[in-house]
């Protein structure tokens, strides 16, 4: 099983130490990139999009929160995923 193999099962599995930069990998594997949105007021939410233009909208965690992806979020993601056909 290759690494890129390896993170996508453990992300399926939502565990409770997943941490936002492994999403932002896993995220990639299926070719979405974090949309930069700037300015103090655009608050914790994140934008990710494909080059076919699909989005997935979340909210990225708090710096006290030891930086883990809460797992509505990864429910979420996994949801857009399946629906897009990624996964």
């Amino acid at each position: 099983m290759s690494s890129r193999e390896k993170k996508i099962r453990r992300f399926l599995s939502k565990p409770s130490d997943y941490e936002y930069d492994e999403l932002i990998t896993v995220l990639g594997y299926f070719g979405y990139r974090e949309l930069k949105t700037g300015g103090r007021t655009s608050g914790s939410s994140v934008h990710f999009a494909n080059p076919g233009g699909r989005v997935i909208n979340l909210h990225k965690p708090h710096p006290g929160n030891g930086n883990y992806v809460k797992k509505y979020v990864m429910e979420l993601v996994i949801k857009v995923l399946k629906e897009n056909g990624d996964l």
